[in-house]
């Protein structure tokens, strides 16, 4: 506000007086006068100086010198002050002080300081009524600016140096009312200076003596008690501690004292209602630090009066914390009562009763959810309600979805959204941002839901959150999103049919991938397995389609043992493999996964056995290490699909299905000698390509067939690489060259046995006597495997005697050697060899036979009874006597007595043929009477000892 120049009598008259001034006086006030006039001239446009403050305040300092001064120029210097006041005051009234730059806001506050300190060096001046409070004027107007740009020890200052003019005025000699109130607003403002810079205690001591300079005026009492509801605020607005708390609550308490001694010195309606709307606030602001010191009776007291008052106080926030103590102190009644009674309170915005419903259900629970929807719902029927508040109760309500009662709430939600009247309060492009909102709310929880496996929930949330999704253009895609996770709560259930609706309804909206494979796992899922597999091929048709989907919809299958489903599927991401084409997954992981899945059931090894065929194909066009990889990740797929082609001949071997067990070990041998790293499994070679031999005979023999010759070669090829591999593991220096030490015995005898077999076929009996003898003189031979050659190469149509013989032979040979012979194949030996022996030898080499039945009885001699075979026994005795009786016949009587010799030392050694043997005797007595013996003992055949 600008000050009226001072003009009087005695001023113009030192005016007039002023050239017989002493020079240095002059001087500076020359200069002083000279930067008021410059100062003066400034308009808006030009910025203060910065050294109009530093003249003035050196020009100052230098006259503060030469004080006291004479009255004459103190009336000059004063005029010079409100000179300059004024010009400050000008420049206030058109240029706001905080739109200029700091620097030049500071400079114009140091002008109106200066002023102020020209009328204090001054002093008190005759013709100038009450010099003092003007002075103080000027330095608590020029403290307000300094306070205003946070100069606050500046502004202190200026506070202090009034409070020291003022103090030297007895406040009873004060009547004006403008003068009045300089001393209470002096007072103020040093209590607030003091409160910003953390003084807390002299500030509100400050307060406190401002109380002796209300004067009886209720706007003086306003004005104080607003202060302390100021400083009552600020200390909760850094603070919520206990002490703060309490500092606040007697701030505010010591703010409603003085508005209700206010009210008794009130004399106009304006004054009471303002007063009253006063206290009205800070009883309810005391209220709120009761409740967030949870002091909640205080909170019910205090309402209370508020409602009880004169006029009835009905504010917004009332039955907020009227609620809130309710709640506090447990009476959920009460608290419900306050909450509904909101809903016929017009007066209530938004934000508190939505604040008001969030605090009941926060504290109620699920038990509150179906109140807060009512209260929404009866608020939303008598006002109206933003889409943002719906939003804000939906999500409170909802709360976290994995806590008590969240099945509960959801529901209450659900039913709340899909209110008719709750969506149209999301209609139309100004309640988008909402509707999004509201949507991810839904949205949010329904997934949550969903990881919980509670799909009836999600499924319930997801198909509300449909419903703030606009039918547009723009928001299909959403919606086809919508319609799939609906698809997949409904597989979760196992409703099927309802899946199937909605994925129908997202591929009309948006044909994609995904939406493909959910009709895949609904065809999974009722077992359509052509369903499933037609589907398969309709995915391959999307135009985001990539082959992971095929491994992904192989993996569902196997999950639902549908296991054919998941060999299309893995047959079908076969056909994306091409050189060059990179693949998530490698090819052979591909196919070691099909074949994997194919044995798992049985009855699936002719389907296998295509599927490794094609491994083996494909590792011989890229090459091993191309195909199956390098290092121990090559061998380890090489050897697995060497080992699972061995296992399944193994299996179908077993099953005698011959014919495919040949198969697999003949791909058995193949993967062996493939050439991975380095490495070739030689030895496995070998024992594949034996045993594929063994399945093509046992082949042979269960279907009762003749091999054809282009199998009996092929079978000869693979047995010479068998024998390639014995010959070349055998170790160059050892010199037995016994195969045995890299094989098996079992093994080689197999070798040795088809061997023999498909060479007999080719009519090679000297090539399978060599087979024969290499075997007997290996570390392997065993007298059963040479007794199983020998009675092999004995009888059928392709017998060799020779092997048979040699065989027969060394079996024998083996078994007398043993420190306890096996008899009973010892008695089979021998009758064997006089068979062979008698056919091929016959009566061309009688000896031969002879001999035999004379080394039976060699081997029976010392025997106790019984050990050799007592049937076998008797059959020699008994075959031996026969022999002689052609020789009877034919006269031939020493041949006919050799036998009869022979018979009947055999029968000497066999119990039980003690009636046999008397016959035999006497016989021999008639036949000797009849033909006489010998006269010398050259010719008669002695018996045998």
């Amino acid at each position: 506000m600008r000050i009226a120049e001072i003009s009087t009598p005695e001023l113009r008259q030192s005016h007039n007086d002023s050239p017989s001034q002493p020079q240095p006086h002059q001087h500076l006030i020359s200069q002083i006068e000279s930067s008021v006039n410059q100062t003066e001239s400034l308009s808006p446009e030009n910025l203060i100086p910065d050294t109009i403050s530093a003249d003035l305040r050196r020009a100052l300092t230098q006259l503060s010198h030469h004080a006291p001064f004479p009255n004459s120029l103190k009336l000059v210097i004063w005029k010079l002050s409100y000179r300059l006041w004024n010009a400050c005051v000008d420049l206030s009234n058109t240029t706001s002080l905080r739109s200029l730059p700091f620097s030049k806001a500071e400079e114009h506050a140091k002008l109106r300081h200066i002023a102020a300190d020209l009328l204090f060096v001054a002093g008190d001046v005759s013709g100038v009524p009450s010099p003092a409070i003007k002075s103080a004027s000027f330095y608590h107007k020029t403290g307000v600016k300094w306070h205003e740009l946070r100069k606050l020890d500046l502004a202190s200052s200026c506070f202090e140096k009034a409070t020291d003019l003022l103090s030297k005025i007895g406040i009873d000699t004060v009547s004006d009312a403008g003068e009045k109130k300089l001393f209470l607003d002096l007072s103020i403002a040093r209590s607030r200076t003091a409160w910003e810079v953390s003084d807390r205690n002299l500030a509100v001591a400050l307060l406190n003596r401002a109380k002796s300079l209300l004067f009886g005026s209720p706007e003086h009492y306003k004005t104080l008690a607003s202060q302390y509801s100021l400083f009552g605020k600020s200390t909760l607005s850094n603070s919520e501690s206990s002490s703060s708390l309490n500092e606040a609550l007697k701030l505010m308490n010591e703010a409603l004292e003085l508005y209700e001694k206010g009210l008794r010195v009130a004399r106009t309606r304006e004054e009471t209602a303002d007063l009253k709307a006063s206290r009205s606030k800070t009883l309810r602001f005391i209220s709120a630090v009761h409740l967030q010191m949870n002091e909640f009776e205080s909170v019910i007291k205090c309402v209370r009066v508020l409602r009880d008052g004169d006029a009835g106080d009905q504010h917004p926030s009332l039955p907020v914390m009227a609620m809130k103590a309710w709640l506090g102190l447990g009476k959920y009644g009460e608290a419900e009562k306050e909450l509904k009674g909101m809903v016929v309170n017009n007066g209530i915005p938004e934000g508190s009763w939505v604040s008001a419903v969030e605090a009941y259900f926060e504290s109620a629970g699920t038990a509150g959810a179906e109140t807060a929807k009512g209260v929404f719902l009866g608020l939303l029927g008598r006002c109206h309600v933003s889409a943002s508040a719906a939003v804000r109760v939906s999500h409170r309500v909802l709360g976290e979805s994995c806590s008590e009662g969240s099945k509960v709430r959801a529901k209450v939600v659900s039913e709340l959204v899909s209110d008719d009247r709750v969506v149209a309060l999301f209609s139309g492009e100004a309640a988008a941002k909402q509707r999004t909102a509201m949507h991810a709310v839904l949205w949010n929880c329904a997934a949550d839901h969903f990881r919980l496996k509670d799909y009836v929930t999600s499924a319930d949330l997801f198909e509300k959150a449909m419903l703030y999704i606009p039918f547009d253009i723009e928001n299909r895609i959403l919606r086809a999103k919508g319609f799939r996770v609906l698809c997949l709560c409904h597989l979760g259930l196992s409703h099927l049919d309802q899946a199937q609706e909605y994925i129908n309804e997202a591929e009309k909206l948006e044909p994609n991938i995904a939406s493909a494979f959910l009709k895949y796992k609904i065809y999974l899922q009722k077992k359509d397995q052509d369903g499933a597999i037609n589907q398969i091929q309709a995915m391959t048709t999307c135009l985001d389609f990539t082959p992971d989907f095929l491994s992904l919809a192989a993996h569902e299958a196997v999950a639902c043992r549908a296991l054919a489903i998941a060999v299309a599927a893995l047959s079908n991401l076969l056909n994306f493999y091409a050189p060059g084409k990179s693949m998530p997954t490698s090819e052979v992981v591909v196919l070691r996964t099909l074949v994997t899945i194919l044995t798992q059931e049985p009855g699936n090894e002719l389907e296998a056995l295509k599927f490794v065929k094609r491994v083996h194909n494909r590792a011989s066009e890229l090459g091993p290490n191309c195909f199956f990889g390098t290092g121990e990740v090559g061998r380890r797929e090489r050897n697995w699909f060497a080992v699972t082609s061995w296992n399944l001949g193994t299996k179908t071997g077993t099953d005698k299905n011959y014919e495919l067990c040949a198969e697999f070990y003949r791909l058995a041998s193949e993967f062996y000698c493939l050439l991975v790293d380095g490495q070739v499994g030689e030895n496995m070679v070998c024992k594949a390509l034996i045993l594929t031999v063994s399945a093509i005979i046992a082949s042979e023999n269960q279907k009762k067939i003749t091999l054809p010759e282009s199998e009996v070669k092929q079978a000869v090829q693979l047995l010479d690489r068998a024998g390639k591999i014995l010959k070349s593991t055998l170790p160059g220096n050892r010199l037995s060259g016994d195969p045995v030490a890299t094989m098996e015995p079992d093994l080689y005898f197999i070798y040795t046995f088809f061997a023999y077999d498909i060479h007999g076929r080719l009519n090679d009996s000297g090539l399978q006597l060599q087979l024969v003898k290499a075997f007997a003189s290996s570390k392997a031979c065993n007298p059963k495997f040479l007794l199983q050659i020998g009675l092999t190469a004995s009888q059928g149509t392709q017998c060799n005697h020779e092997v048979a013989t040699f065989a027969l032979n060394e079996c024998l040979s083996a078994f007398l050697s043993s420190s306890s012979p096996d008899y009973q194949n010892v008695a089979l030996i021998v009758r064997k060899l006089i068979a062979v022996t008698s056919i091929h030898k016959g009566d061309t080499d009688d000896d031969a036979v002879y001999n035999m039945y004379k080394q039976a009885y060699r081997i029976m001699v010392g025997l106790k009874d019984s050990v050799y075979p007592t049937e076998e026994g008797k059959w020699l005795a008994m075959t031996a006597w026969n022999r002689a009786s052609v020789p009877v016949r034919l006269g031939q009587i020493d041949a006919a007595r050799k036998w009869m010799d022979v018979g009947m030392q055999l029968a000497k050694q066999v119990s039980g043929m003690e009636t046999y043997r008397a016959c035999m005797e006497e016989f021999i007595k008639g036949f000797e009477k009849k033909f006489g013996a010998p006269n010398d003992g050259e010719n008669r055949p002695q018996l045998v000892q």
